[in-house]
């Protein structure tokens, strides 16, 4: 990418992929690189400004992470946040020191003076707080601008150093008028031109991929789910005629959903290879119970299969992934903190004569992909499918999983999703899960000894926490007695009423 460049420094904080995302919202492109990225490898990028995030540590430990300190000789305006803006205090001569008082939460904030950053924003106003050290004093050259009740330093500036600092984060929802102080740092005082959009993405990722590709074939396993499904409508829009969609039915999926993925792309200029693997991966996890080895087991299958089929399509030299941009940080490919090797992160597999990989989407975040896949002509349905696990309803099965249970738990959760759907109600995942609990029920005159359901809504905005959603109690009901009535094996209905923490989303 050619486009101006806002660096962000990553010193462990949680919402480091926020803050980027924040930045492209703004216009803006952001990379996320390592707090430790040598200054020579910053001028490579030339970047327009800095931004360095919050993290869990004190700077005045002696392990604390710090930066190059050539990183203020740049001569780009830099914004910390949090620990960011700590650090800044700590390396240029202030002090920071554990608060009397810890903040945590929505706080209220006392603009004091008139600044670039704060711009037009409200002299009173609301931030996340989340800390437990504080600026003390200041470095030379620096100003307070903002206090809250227990932190007289909330902000700060040294403008002629082009140096600002936030102890709230701007980038979460809950800090009022935080996206607005992020687009003040990029055009007030970065000189931001605003040349970053999904149109100018998608031409440069069309061209790219034309030049690298040429004349010769791409392959492309398509899962079904949102990343590898906007890749292959962007490649075949780039190359048409050159790509060959491997869809492997590994029978885990949900009613209807393997025939609607197949609908998708029907119009489109590629060969679509649909692969009936179902035998093969019930095999595979048959007596299985351990949700962990189910994954283990499905996912190696998975490798198995694309990789017998890839060797019947040899004459596709470029193996297509879809390659977000969170895939790559969270995999430590950036030198980041592993928090999951992802299976799109690995290079190329051995033995099948690949000789490079195609990755049109590495530098997107997931509702960038949305987006662009709204831009590629996707159906709704597709661009906007919930997080779905790869092993699909194998681990939505408690216990063993077999055809039967798979039959049974697919008719359930496709009763669910169609009566919340056509509700009012609100939810931003939901989804049945096939307990291993079986109870007495009576059904006419006869008794039933038949499996319980379980239903999960949730609401969230990151799916990193979530709440339960508050269905009405009419829903539920309606939702109950059409699966008790409707689908046979199971006689009675429980809703998941467990917010994240302490559960996680998914049951396994």
């Amino acid at each position: 990418m050619d486009n101006q460049t806002i660096v962000i420094l990553d010193f462990g904080g949680q919402y480091k992929e926020l803050i980027a995302r924040r930045v492209r919202e703004c216009g803006v492109y952001s990379v996320i690189l390592p707090y430790d990225t040598a200054v020579d490898e910053l001028k490579k990028i030339k970047p327009i400004g800095l931004i360095f995030t919050g993290g869990p540590n004190s700077v005045y430990l002696a392990d604390s992470p710090q930066c190059d300190r050539g990183v203020f000789s740049l001569g780009v305006p830099i914004l910390g946040i949090c620990y960011g803006m700590q650090l800044i205090c700590h390396m240029l001569g202030g002090t920071v020191s554990p608060c009397e008082s810890s903040e945590y939460g929505r706080i209220g904030l006392t603009v004091d003076a008139k600044n670039p950053l704060f711009g037009e924003i409200p002299e009173m106003t609301n931030v996340l707080m989340s800390h437990t050290d504080k600026v003390t004093a200041l470095p030379d050259g620096f100003l307070s601008l903002a206090h809250t009740a227990d932190c007289a330093v909330a902000a700060f500036a040294a403008k002629d150093k082009n140096i600002y600092g936030v102890q709230f984060h701007p980038e979460v929802e809950i800090s009022e008028h935080g996206t607005e102080l992020i687009r003040n740092f990029l055009y007030a005082i970065c000189k931001a031109k605003g040349d970053y959009s999904m149109e100018d993405y998608l031409a440069k990722q069309i061209d790219s991929v034309r030049r690298q590709v040429g004349n010769e074939h791409v392959i492309l396993g398509l899962s079904g789910g949102v990343d590898s499904s906007v890749c292959a409508a962007l490649l075949s829009a780039a190359i048409p005629g050159q790509l060959t969609c491997i869809y492997i039915d590994h029978g885990f999926m949900r009613k209807n959903e393997t025939a609607e993925i197949e609908k998708a792309f029907a119009g489109r200029d590629l060969d679509f290879v649909r692969v009936d693997a179902s035998e093969r991966f019930l095999a595979r996890i048959r007596g299985v119970t351990d949700p962990e080895e189910k994954r283990k087991r499905v996912g190696d299958e998975f490798v198995r299969v694309f990789q017998d089929e890839a060797k019947k399509h040899s004459h596709a030299k470029f193996l297509a992934q879809g390659t977000i941009y969170p895939d790559v940080v969270e995999s430590g490919k950036n030198k980041s903190a592993v928090i999951k090797s992802h299976h799109n992160v690995g290079g190329l597999p051995e033995d099948l004569g690949f000789i490079g990989v195609v990755e049109p989407l590495r530098g997107l975040f997931k509702d960038e992909v949305r987006h662009l896949g709204r831009m590629l002509g996707l159906p709704k349905k597709l661009v906007e499918r919930q997080p779905f696990p790869g092993p699909g309803l194998s681990i939505r099965v408690i216990g063993e999983v077999t055809r039967e249970k798979l039959d049974i738990l697919r008719e359930a959760d496709a009763i669910f999703r169609e009566e919340l759907q056509k509700s009012r109600a609100k939810a931003d995942q939901f989804f049945a899960v096939l307990t291993n609990t079986r109870s007495v029920g009576v059904m006419g005159d006869f008794r039933t000894y038949d499996y319980t359901l379980a239903l999960r809504a949730v609401q969230t905005n990151d799916f990193m926490t979530c709440e339960f959603a508050h269905l009405p109690y009419a829903l539920l009901a309606r939702a109950s007695a059409r699966i008790t009535n409707e689908v046979k094996g199971i006689n009675r209905v429980v809703y998941d009423v467990t917010s994240k923490p302490p559960a996680t989303i998914e049951w396994e």
